[in-house]
């Protein structure tokens, strides 16, 4: 029996980070014979409920504004409020304990002794076969057309303390380590990089899903072997019956949304307003109806659905629009497919878009975003948020929309051959460290 152990997965909320995990998993199940598979994450508890059956774990070293995440919905305070920041500071305060408790108790499992902290994810961590970094971008600092501040700066630095201690405890233990499909960079700082080269130069195999980010990786003088190949959700599965909905006419899906404490009250109304005009231009020229779906649904201020709310209640067609929420991920990617267009600012519903062959438009907030759409040979697609502006956004929805059976037709070709290639890099980081399928 394979026993394989998934670290580094973040929160469920994250429709994209949900199409990821459901993906890697059924991937490593289709390729690896008799496999058991656990799970490290942060959201121990919406993970449960995708795999009841499975071993799931908390990460080795817990990472701050999760943790207050957690105590703010628990008891209901908001994240720009003073208990917010009294209990991001402890948990900075207690991740360094952590470190601590991590380090004593890993020596004492690595003996044969009885862990007193993290336990039951350190022994799985010494008993498997292989442990994968799942696809993301678990090492980064910042995401390139955003602003930074010290907030975020204190933030990747946490994230990247937790990953790279993940991956450092692997290796204490002499168990080989693999990279799933993953965007890394950009770095803004020294102590960005150093930890990215401490914590990547002790992977056996990387895999990248995106040229900016390969870029990244070879100019930090990652010294391992390193492929790339492409996103993995493009090999997620629809189950099922598709789920319909009850709309006339061409239909534009739109999964927008903004991220905490980058943009100013001004900032946000302006990207709020320009997509509200943009909106409303594409449906007085093409009679369309839009469709929001909501992509990262928190409960916490300005999140995806906020933000969708603000747009439709912005536009002056509200008639002709509707917002989707409270989605599976199984019904998020069916919905997109039935879209004659998908404008997004985040990065999986325009991978899943184009994976059913719909035209995209990309709101690119990083380079991880350019980067796919470059590999689709679809730069026009793509729109720099700081560029957003309604008559900047009313062209790019323009190209799409008229060009849309030209780059259905080239994603027709080219998706089916990314989907070949990508499960092909997956066997190859797998094949040395457990017994695999024989290929259909």
């Amino acid at each position: 029996m394979a026993r394989i152990l998934i670290i580094h997965v973040g929160n469920m909320n994250n429709k994209g980070t949900q199409a990821l995990l459901k993906t890697d998993v059924s991937v490593i199940k289709e390729l690896v014979q008799n496999v058991t598979i656990s799970v490290s994450t942060t959201d121990e508890e919406k993970v449960k409920e995708l795999y009841p059956s499975m071993a799931i774990f908390p990460p080795l070293i817990d990472i701050p504004y999760e943790r207050a995440d957690f105590f703010a919905k628990k008891t209901g305070f908001s994240r720009g409020s003073l208990k917010y920041k009294v209990v991001a500071f402890a948990s900075l305060i207690s991740m360094l304990v952590e470190v601590w408790l991590c380090t004593v108790s890993a020596s004492l499992c690595k003996l044969g002794l009885r862990p007193f902290y993290r336990g039951a994810l350190l022994q799985t961590m010494k008993e498997s076969d292989v442990v994968v970094s799942y696809s993301d971008e678990n090492f980064k600092e910042g995401a390139s057309q955003l602003p930074s501040n010290a907030y975020w700066i204190v933030s990747w630095w946490t994230l990247l303390l937790s990953r790279t201690w993940a991956v450092l405890t692997v290796k204490f233990f002499g168990k080989p380590i693999v990279m799933f499909p993953n965007s890394v960079g950009c770095f803004r700082t020294w102590v960005g990089r150093m930890f990215a080269r401490l914590a990547l130069n002790r992977f056996d195999r990387i895999l990248i899903r995106e040229p900016r980010s390969n870029e990244t990786v070879r100019s930090l003088g990652i010294r391992v072997p390193i492929m790339m190949t492409s996103d993995t959700t493009l090999l997620l599965k629809a189950s099922g019956k598709p789920f319909r909905l009850d709309l006339q006419g061409p239909v534009i899906g739109v999964s927008i949304g903004v991220y905490s404490h980058t943009y100013s009250e001004k900032g946000l109304r302006k990207f709020v307003e320009a997509n509200a005009e943009a909106l409303d231009a594409a449906i007085e020229k093409y009679g369309l109806n839009v469709v929001f779906l909501p992509h990262n649904v928190t409960g916490f201020r300005y999140d995806d659905f906020e933000v969708s709310k603000l747009v439709m209640e912005r536009m002056r067609h509200k008639e002709r629009a509707r917002i989707v929420n409270g989605l599976t991920v199984e019904e998020f990617k069916s919905y997109l497919s039935q879209m004659d267009m998908v404008i997004s600012s985040k990065m999986h519903p325009g991978v899943l878009a184009v994976a059913s062959f719909v035209p995209a438009l990309c709101i690119a907030y990083d380079d991880k975003q350019s980067g796919f759409f470059e590999q689709l040979s679809l730069s026009k697609c793509v729109i720099s948020v700081q560029d957003v502006t309604a008559k900047r956004l009313t062209e790019k929805i323009e190209y799409v929309w008229n060009a849309r059976n030209d780059i259905r037709a080239k994603l027709e070709k080219l998706i089916p051959r990314l989907q070949t290639d990508t499960k092909t890099a997956l066997r190859q980081v797998l094949a040395p460290y457990v017994d695999l399928r024989r290929k259909e």
